[in-house]
């Protein structure tokens, strides 16, 4: 039998991590090639991650929750076949990732936004080799062992769990990652005194929860930190919250939960966002009365039988004909030419809240699409990102968003742009209000749009005129037919 080792795949765009959702399978379970064995969460999106290869599990060497940096060995598992067959599975392990989108591909240093407020690093993600200190051993690139002398040893094989490395000698600086300095020092640890489990002796955000989980409770300081063990129970997926030390007993005042994936890179995509488009925001109240009759009607058509017809869709197909209406305000700006560039193609975004944060995938060729078309495109994109599985590729490329904020009960707001597209629009609650109908004080369904533009693309006459023209056609939604 021979051990073989899966590692952590590039799952797309030159990532450099990711987190460990759930494991399918456990350690005797016989697995075949392409088979799904895992789940993981980049900074973009959720995907499966098949085997390359047959065999038993042998071992699983990180915990669900555990973020994995690309190239770790993440599963070994036993085969019946022999060296020969590395380089093969290896490439098969390459061609299982998922794909990013071709343009992606085609031009990686070109990539585009793919989530509200995601702005494109500049730095480099590229880590700088790193020397392993003294007293310890590599073994193959993804876990570490203390050095002893052992005479006729047996041949190595892929432990069932990290093993524990001892602290780096004395007067050397201990090997973390910034993140994990800064996660250090917010809770007060300091690294030297943390047992590294990492490649070459690194500190790792486990690491520095463990040391903190012993501070907590004095009584188990002197307990070592085992590594994970391969068959443990698996936690809760969510991030790991750690509370500050509390004193006498007295309960914790502070709640310290570390930021990633998704979450992370909305975070700071916002702040990109706001500081490099001039963002210019116009708001508009209106009766929709009349496209809510319509939403009912729709409903009750038989011709529409199974589709999901919902004020969401009008209002989508609203922003479509005042597009057509008004084509300069698809367009995105190209910094590096000083030029607009207009699209002749509308990706239209819709930002949908999932448990793991906010992503924005979009309808490609919206456009040219019919209303059962654009109801059936709105569903499954919805389904899509609630079970977690957008695609990157179905994040990129936006022209331009909606964002209905109005389902958690909020009158308006003011969107952040998604970077490199030219507006987004937020929809409030639709409520019931006194409104001067025809000379008379009625109660009316109404509602507040909320545009927010780029004001390098988009002057505000033209601004104006396009918000104008999504509350005309969703005011008197006849204008569906007669501006299309």
């Amino acid at each position: 039998m021979t051990i073989r080792e899966f590692k952590m795949p590039d799952v797309g765009e030159g990532l450099t991590e990711a987190e460990i959702l759930k494991w399918y399978v456990q350690p005797g379970d016989t697995v075949t090639d392409g088979q799904v064995v895992c789940e993981v969460e980049t900074a973009k999106a959720a995907v499966e991650l098949p085997i390359p290869f047959d065999g038993v599990v042998h071992a699983l060497l990180f915990e669900e929750g555990v973020t994995v940096d690309v190239g770790q060995v993440i599963i070994s598992v036993e085969t019946a076949g022999g060296d020969a067959q590395a380089p093969a599975a290896e490439a098969a392990a390459a061609a299982a990732a998922p794909a990013v989108a071709a343009e992606a591909q085609a031009a990686p240093e070109a990539r585009q936004p793919v989530l509200v407020g995601y702005g494109v690093s500049t730095a480099s993600t590229k880590r700088r080799p790193r020397k392993a200190p003294a007293g310890t051993a590599a073994q193959n690139g993804s876990a570490a062992a203390p050095a002893a002398p052992v005479a006729a040893a047996p041949a190595p094989v892929v432990p069932a769990a990290l093993p524990v490395v001892p602290a780096q000698p004395g007067g050397e600086r201990p090997l973390a990652k910034p993140p994990v300095r800064k996660l250090a020092k917010d809770l007060g640890i300091d690294l030297a005194s943390v047992v590294p489990t990492g490649d070459g002796g690194v500190v790792t955000r486990e690491d520095v929860h463990a040391a903190a989980a012993a501070a907590i409770a004095p009584q188990q300081a002197a307990v070592p930190a085992p590594a994970p063990a391969a068959a443990a129970p698996a936690p809760a997926t969510a991030p790991v919250a750690v509370a500050a030390a509390a004193t006498d007993g007295a309960p914790a005042r502070e709640t310290r939960v570390p930021v990633k994936g998704v979450r992370k890179v909305t975070a700071q995509a916002m702040v990109h966002s706001a500081f490099t488009a001039p963002h210019v925001t116009e708001f508009i109240t209106l009766d929709v009365t009349r496209t809510m009759k319509l939403v009912q009607e729709l409903k009750d058509d038989p011709d529409l039988a199974g589709l999901r017809i919902n004020p969401l869709l009008l209002i989508a197909k609203a922003v479509l004909v005042a597009i057509r209406r008004n084509p300069d305000v698809n367009a995105s700006w190209d910094e590096a030419a000083q030029e607009i560039v207009l699209k002749h193609y509308v990706n239209l975004g819709i930002a949908a809240a999932t448990p793991r944060g906010l992503i924005v995938p979009n309808i490609k060729d919206a456009h040219a699409k019919t209303l059962g078309e654009l109801s059936t495109a709105l569903s499954e994109l919805v389904a899509t990102a609630r079970d977690g599985k957008t695609s990157p590729a179905d994040m990129q490329n936006g022209t331009i968003t909606i964002t209905n904020v109005g389902v958690f009960g909020v009158d308006t707001g003011t969107p952040i742009l998604n970077p490199g597209e030219s507006a987004i629009l937020a929809v409030g609650a639709i409520k019931l209000q006194p409104w001067v109908h025809k000379g008379k004080v009625k109660p009316r369904q109404v509602t507040t749009l909320a545009l927010s533009f780029d004001h390098r693309l988009i002057d505000g006459e033209l601004g104006s005129r396009f918000l104008a023209d999504i509350a005309a056609v969703l005011e008197h939604p006849r204008r569906l037919v007669t501006w299309s």
